[in-house]
């Protein structure tokens, strides 16, 4: 019985989310330095479409599509077309299990006279599998848990080069029963949260070529915490800041290509690590479980604050929990797209390193896109994730259905 419940939780939890056979190899190498950022609903941070995937996730300042939402927001101010919508899954994490996956449905839709404005809306659904609590001597439960979220935005452009963005968003998550974050509970846990972000972009001429430079930014899930088992256990929402740029120039007529650079830091106090306190004496004990009470106790936006700061390692460990992604896309005619990329996370904080490749095809009305995961870190389960992306352009299915009449 403790075999299986301990195999559960390790599909359910905050552990599984932060790539658990990762870190134990890292934690091998150096347990005094291994820190990552600890938070809660994981989930919220995994990139939901097979185009930002496939360029080491990347879409801070890349060109817009049905799913900016979830990389910015503001960008569906700069959209072309008139709406958009996505259908998106990710089977996760299968080389350690076969049924967690993500799905994600996006979409978006220009308002107004001018089409400077749009709304758009996000619901997300992240399944931890099925989990049986069955052992030789009961024959248990079934359990289902699961995360998802539902967000609503609205996006404005403020001049001819600039937007901003600002998502509202409900986030459920339901661990089934007891884990490192969920105690004994038997019902899930609610939060909120909000997103605020920024984009602008430009046409600079370079020779005889019309090139576009771009740069975003976004700060996400900004909120209460996730209040477990009954909020005896709450757990910091994986607020992050995101900054990114893209350049894109023509290579001849029809063809594209564009290089993008993106920056994630979570924007989440560091928990206190045991090591950097003499436990061995009762005044050293005492200054951890002070140091572990107060970054229990903290207040989210105090987090946020505290977090460019507070790394036990000082500055140098700061900029360890700061993830970088380079990628690439090359289009030819808007219609087919091949694109590269690769992320980064320190050895310390998670140790994700991956290379992401994919490729796309677009007709008038759909788009299909499907990315591929090469991890370069040793044994990351992240290793052979596939993602596929369906997305509808409404501009086509408005076309098509007015030659039918």
């Amino acid at each position: 019985m403790k075999i299986i419940t301990y195999l559960a939780n390790m599909k359910r939890s905050a552990v599984v989310m932060l790539m658990a056979a990762v870190a134990l190899v890292t934690f091998a190498q150096d347990k005094n330095q291994f820190n990552p950022v600890q938070t809660g609903v994981n989930s919220l941070n995994i990139a939901p479409d097979a185009r930002g995937a496939s360029m080491g996730d990347i879409g801070a300042a890349t060109e817009p599509d049905a799913n900016s939402q979830f990389w910015n927001p503001s960008k569906y101010a700069f959209a072309y077309s008139k709406g958009g919508l996505s259908l998106s899954y990710t089977p996760w994490l299968r080389k350690l299990v076969n049924d967690i996956y993500l799905a994600n449905l996006s979409g978006y839709w220009k308002v107004g006279r001018d089409d400077n404005q749009a709304v758009s809306a996000t619901l997300r659904y992240f399944s931890l599998g099925e989990v049986s609590t069955a052992s030789d001597i009961s024959s248990g439960e079934t359990l289902n848990p699961y995360e998802m979220s539902f967000d609503v935005g609205y996006s404005r452009k403020l001049s001819e080069k600039f937007s901003m963005g600002v998502v509202m968003r409900y986030i459920y998550s339901d661990l089934g029963y007891s884990s490192s974050y969920a105690g004994d509970q038997s019902t899930g846990a609610s939060a909120f949260s909000a997103d605020i972000s920024g984009y602008f972009t430009t046409y600079p001429i370079i020779g005889r070529n019309e090139c576009q430079f771009s740069w975003g930014w976004n700060i996400s899930n900004i909120g209460s915490k996730v209040a477990y088992n009954h909020g005896e256990d709450p757990a910091f929402l994986p607020a992050n800041l995101k900054l990114g740029t893209a350049f894109t120039f023509p290579l001849a007529d029809y063809h594209n290509l564009t290089f993008a650079l993106d920056l994630n830091k979570l924007l989440v106090p560091t928990r206190p690590l045991e090591s950097s306190y003499d436990t061995t004496t009762p005044e050293g004990q005492k200054e951890y479980l002070d140091a572990l009470e107060n970054w229990e106790n903290m207040s989210p936006i105090t987090g946020i604050f505290k977090s460019f700061s507070d790394a036990p390692g000082g500055m140098s460990e700061e900029l360890k929990e700061i993830n970088w992604s380079l990628g690439a896309e090359y289009s030819y005619n808007n219609q087919f797209f091949l694109r590269a990329g690769y992320f980064y996370e320190n050895a310390m904080k998670g140790n994700r390193k991956y290379f992401g490749v994919g490729a796309g095809f677009s007709l008038n009305v759909v788009r299909l896109d499907a990315s591929y995961m090469l991890a370069t870190a040793q044994t990351s389960p992240l290793d052979q994730t596939l993602r596929f992306t369906l997305t509808f352009d409404m501009d086509g299915l408005k076309e098509i259905i007015g030659k039918r009449r």
